[in-house]
């Protein structure tokens, strides 16, 4: 909901060309704290003009940014993962209050947020080119890596903090420049960014920050002449429409969107650790991920017992205090979100669904929510609800449970518990998704490594090794030697 800016409260400011700039419009809107919707921050309301500053100052910026050395690349990102550590309580409590993220989720985000800057400081070293043998005589061929760039990162809620690092540190790595739009329910956390990078000593309009509605000034960003590549993190409806105007302007996107991910759990699995991950991957944050463990397929043999743990497993997990390590638990972002969770679970006991546990609400809080009996008629089936609500469904063997888990648009996620090698391996070989874990939960993640997902579920991959690929282009130099 669009605010005038509250009376008493310092409004935060966009960030472009390494200063505080107002927005042309002078508009602000409230951020707000999911766990009771009260007053958290006025921030500035971009708009396409804004956009365009933004766009511009990291286009004049490249000029000079572009020809910096790696070993400035990586002082400068190591510096901010310093930085990031040293305001650790800082990044902690605004995830806390403004996204209603456990502490122990906050303090993930912070480590993960470190590390990424590490890995990415790393890779500005790694941009390396070839040389080539030449089919003409006295020819030395080789080729080079020259980055793009204006890149454009268009981040998500429920994971501010690393979003915000993992789509600026490796354009930044590579050379090029960033304009950030943050996500209207997050836009605190890239804000006390934009300070961290400044303090690091990147240079001016290197990292540009732009805060909004996404819905109305989103495609300026992605369509404007001088970015020449987009990363966007967000919904699957969102993502194809960012990917068709990516699509036909010829540019560069990357899409991580959502997901309906699957967890197999097989008759010789490790119940407790089964039991662990699907708890983990499906209420970590309130099951507000893309790689969620939505759809748990148990073989029939163990299905009761399974669930027998699982309901005893949810049913304990912490609901209380923010702060509280013992925690898992927290608000549902906002009323939309928080009424598309509960009308999932109205449409499914509507048509005929158990609730085994959960269902209630706690304030802005939805319980742990656990259903059985879900079929092709209900929205829960096929849908990502983004919250704190999974399904199990008892399968034959491991036959059923693959054709099962890969009925589906989406294509994110996808995890496994069995003492079959032979089994895991099948199973690694057929499921049709980004990643698949072996005796390991569905959601996973780390800096370096290509992630993504098929289908509804994304275009590309992110991580400091692939984006060299991504974030670079190529070229070919020959040299005609007497």
């Amino acid at each position: 909901m669009k605010e005038a800016n509250k009376i008493g409260a310092s409004p935060v400011d966009l960030w472009i060309g390494g200063e505080r700039v107002k927005p042309a419009s002078g508009r602000y809107f409230t951020d707000r704290n999911p766990e009771d919707d009260s007053f958290y921050a006025s921030v500035a309301e971009g708009s396409a003009a804004d956009i365009d500053r933004a766009v511009q100052s990291a286009h004049a910026a490249f000029a000079a940014y572009s020809k910096t050395l790696a070993a400035e690349r990586e002082a400068w990102l190591c510096r901010a993962a310093a930085l990031v550590e040293k305001y650790r309580d800082d990044f902690i409590d605004i995830l806390i209050k403004e996204v209603g993220s456990p502490l122990g989720k906050a303090e993930f985000e912070v480590r993960y947020a470190i590390n990424c800057l590490r890995a990415a400081g790393g890779v500005a070293r790694r941009i390396a080119g070839q040389t080539i043998p030449s089919d003409l005589p006295g020819r030395f061929a080789f080729t080079v890596r020259e980055p793009l760039g204006v890149i454009a990162g268009i981040t998500p809620f429920n994971v501010p903090l690393l979003k915000n690092l993992k789509l600026s540190s490796s354009p930044l790595a590579t050379g090029n420049t960033v304009v950030m739009l943050a996500s209207e329910e997050a836009p605190m956390v890239a804000s006390r960014l934009a300070d961290v990078y400044q303090e690091a000593g990147l240079p001016a309009g290197a990292f540009n920050l732009v805060t909004g509605f996404g819905a109305d000034i989103g495609d300026a960003l992605t369509t404007h002449p001088l970015v020449r590549a987009v990363m966007f993190t967000g919904s699957s409806r969102v993502g194809r429409h960012i990917g068709a105007l990516c699509g036909s302007l010829m540019r560069r996107v990357i899409l991580e969107l959502g997901g309906k991910s699957p967890l197999v759990v097989l008759a010789d699995a490790d119940l407790d650790a089964a039991v662990e991950a699907a708890a983990f991957g499906q209420f970590f944050f309130q099951g507000q991920a893309c790689m969620a463990s939505s759809r748990i397929y148990v073989e029939k043999s163990i299905a009761a017992e399974f669930t027998r743990r699982f309901k005893v497993r949810a049913e304990s997990l912490g609901i209380g205090d923010l702060r509280d390590p013992a925690t898992w638990v927290g608000p549902i972002i906002s009323e939309r979100q928080r009424q598309r969770v509960r009308d999932h679970i109205a449409d499914a006991r509507t048509k005929g669904a158990q609730v085994l546990t959960g269902g209630e609400w706690l304030g802005n809080r939805c319980r742990p929510t656990i259903l059985s009996g879900v079929d092709e008629t209900m929205t829960v089936c096929r849908e990502e609800t983004f919250g704190p609500v999974t399904s199990i469904y008892p399968v034959a063997d491991l036959d059923e449970a693959i054709a099962r888990a890969n009925d589906t648009a989406y294509g994110l996620s996808s995890a496994i518990f069995t003492q079959d090698i032979g089994k895991a391996f099948r199973f690694m070989r057929e499921i049709r998704a980004g990643m698949v874990h072996i005796n390991a939960p569905t959601i996973n993640d780390e800096p370096h490594v290509p992630f993504g997902g098929n289908g509804d579920s994304g275009f590309g991959r992110e991580g400091t090794d692939i984006d060299v690929d991504t974030l670079t282009e190529w070229k070919w130099v020959t040299v005609q030697l007497p």
